[in-house]
């Protein structure tokens, strides 16, 4: 059964009540006996889904996703390049140092 928040309009009076979906709002005030009583329009309860195949993540904004793929990104990113400093040796050809001008042109007219 959902709740359903309620407002005096005479005394000012708040209170929630459990009631079915069919039930006919109440208008009596508990407090000062008065059928001042609004019903109030609220946000609910959030939807959860919950059990095996639903993931927190799976609802996130875009934006959040990004930030969080470029922090990993970063993370990772710094953790190797520690790890290779502290290695001694690279085996990546993109850690060599380049060519200088007419190394790189001796060996561009060798081919």
């Amino acid at each position: 059964m959902p709740t359903y928040d309620y407002r005096c309009k005479a005394c000012g009076h708040e209170l929630e009540l459990f009631q079915s979906m069919s039930e006919r709002p109440k208008r009596k005030c508990p407090s000062c006996g008065k059928s001042a009583l609004e019903r109030l329009i609220g946000a609910g309860g959030g939807l959860l889904f919950k059990g095996s195949g639903y993931y927190q993540t799976d609802y996130r904004s875009q934006s959040y996703t990004e930030g969080a793929k470029a922090d990993k990104a970063a993370q990772s990113g710094s953790g190797k390049e520690g790890t290779s400093k502290n290695s001694g040796a690279s085996s990546k050809a993109s850690d060599k140092p380049a060519k200088s001008g007419k190394a790189a042109a001796k060996a561009k007219a060798k081919d």
